[in-house]
């Protein structure tokens, strides 16, 4: 590509043009959407591939828990199928409403965890009623499958510079980015997927062990454990909270349905 530049004087005219240097470049040229999706330290791909192996890792355990709960496989995968689908769109609005602010953005970048959970659950809860199944060993055959998603999703995170931590000195920091500058972080997003990966480890268990009982309470329980988790590792992000008292009160709010969750059974 050659580029020629001219200039013209302020209240002058074309006769007044003055030629600049010329400059030659040699590049290669790709698509717009590709070219917006790079950044430093950004594993072009990573975080969609990431997220479909999620949900598909997702799909088979929520399969396996609905039959140990006496629900038909087949339905729960498809109503899980619409769910996804729903909640991708609940994600990407959900985050449009919490960051009016920024430009709007035609990729996938930009979606909201609480959006996507807040619009399946709604799914879920609305076509298990219409196909009179039991709500509440539904969401408790769910519950473990979207753990599962969140832990192999947020590696995506990591590889894509989404949600990344704030700067660090630390050994233990690993070097990441957040798609301007590449540099060593806390590992939030690996932290968060680890606290993903065991909750969905324990909830399994639960579901697949104590199938009968408390429906609708270890969803509760298992979401409240993972908003827990979220809350205290957000000061790590390296993101400003939009509101200056949401976080404490979400965190409160989810440790008083957590410790219900917990000791209902003891004392219900």
């Amino acid at each position: 590509m050659t580029a020629e530049a001219i200039a013209i004087h302020k209240g002058g005219d074309r006769s007044d043009v003055v030629r600049l240097p010329s400059a030659e470049a040699v590049g290669t040229s790709t698509f717009a959407l590709v070219a917006t999706m790079r950044a430093p330290g950004v594993v072009l791909g990573a975080w969609p591939a990431m997220v479909a192996i999620g949900v598909v890792l997702a799909l088979v355990l929520q399969g396996f828990l609905s039959r140990v709960h006496g629900l038909a496989p087949a339905e729960v995968t498809v109503l899980a199928l619409v769910a996804t689908a729903l909640g991708a769109v609940g994600a990407k609005l959900y985050y449009r409403l919490t960051h009016m602010q920024e430009p709007g953005n035609r990729s996938l970048a930009g979606l909201s965890v609480q959006g996507f959970v807040i619009t399946a659950t709604a799914t879920f809860v609305i076509g298990g009623t219409v196909q009179g199944v039991a709500v509440g060993h539904l969401l408790d055959a769910t519950v473990p499958a979207l753990l599962v998603g969140q832990a192999v999703g947020r590696l995506g995170c990591l590889l894509g510079g989404c949600c990344a931590g704030v700067p660090t000195r630390s050994r233990w920091g690993v070097w990441s980015s957040d798609r301007r500058i590449g540099t060593r972080r806390v590992p939030v997003q690996l932290m968060e997927s680890a606290a993903a990966g065991a909750l969905a480890l324990i909830t399994t268990v639960i579901a697949w062990l104590v199938p009968t009982s408390w429906g609708g309470l270890l969803f509760v329980g298992g979401l409240a454990a993972y908003v827990v988790v979220r809350q205290v590792l957000f000061p790590l992000r390296g993101l400003p909270r939009a509101t200056r008292h949401g976080r404490r009160v979400t965190l409160a709010v989810a440790l008083i349905a957590a410790t219900g969750a917990l000791m209902t059974p003891l004392f219900g």
